[in-house]
């Protein structure tokens, strides 16, 4: 299944505790979106990416499903899908490993989990080819 040919825009969100740097927050972020073009803004207390580079969708389809999760990812973005986005909650110690490992909740991430928003005129479709096992 190629990738469908529709934009998206990937924001990701973290709040930063005052033990964190911000910049290795923004790092964790950046490993989800692999080498992506992106705008990124931090201070004292939350981190903040936003991308619409292709590359980055690309990147957390392959992380989806290198990990076995594109089942789970699904049902977790088909419960917060809304109008033209989703949503996924990402675990930031695992996003700082380079890993995208999804929380059921933002409990699931002791110093508070990576929220990624996608968002689209055809969300359905991005959802279907994130979590597609064809291709």
């Amino acid at each position: 299944m190629t990738q469908p040919e529709v934009r998206a825009k990937l924001t990701l969100d973290a709040t930063v505790s005052p033990s964190e740097d911000p910049e290795k927050v923004l790092r964790a972020m950046k490993n989800v979106v692999g080498e992506s073009e992106c705008e990124t803004s931090t201070d004292s207390h939350s981190a903040r990416l936003v991308t619409e580079d292709p590359r980055a969708l690309a990147h957390v389809r392959d992380q989806l499903r290198d990990r076995h999760v594109r089942s789970a990812a699904r049902k977790q973005m088909l419960l917060k899908s809304s109008g033209r986005s989703t949503s996924l909650i990402l675990n930031r110690q695992a996003a700082a490993a380079s890993v995208v490992a999804l929380c059921g909740s933002p409990d699931e991430s002791p110093l508070g989990p990576v929220n990624l928003v996608i968002e689209s005129e055809r969300i359905e479709a991005v959802m279907d080819w994130l979590t597609a096992y064809a291709g």
